[in-house]
């Protein structure tokens, strides 16, 4: 009984973990682009800056699980947006386990004008 109450408990904090670092990413990914989408500061930067918050944030070892990619892109009603995209595998709580649980996230901010 004692087991299942312990499996459960790893269970639920793994998950809450998981949530946790996704929403990190997603915020990161976002402020990224916001970085990125300045007039004097190149798309191609918010990736680094990704990936530098969310070391900051979580662990390096979180930020290694990740490759991130910024690029400009036109939206449908013609706005000008740099867009930075991230995905790979964080990490588990259970150290022997590695990093299993995937995920993918998309940050996007209109470009300011030069």
């Amino acid at each position: 009984m004692s087991v299942l109450v312990v499996v459960l408990l790893l269970a639920v904090l793994q998950v809450a973990v998981y949530v946790h670092t996704r929403n990190v990413v997603t915020a990161s990914a976002q402020q990224g682009a916001r970085y990125a989408a300045n007039a004097d500061v190149p798309s191609s930067a918010g990736a680094d800056r990704t990936v530098a918050i969310v070391a900051r944030a979580t662990s390096v070892r979180t930020a290694e699980g990740l490759v991130c990619r910024s690029a400009e892109e036109v939206d449908a009603s013609g706005l000008a947006l740099v867009v930075v995209r991230c995905s790979g595998r964080v990490p588990t709580l259970l150290a022997g386990l590695g990093a299993l649980l995937p995920v993918a996230v998309t940050g996007r901010a209109v470009e300011e004008a030069a």
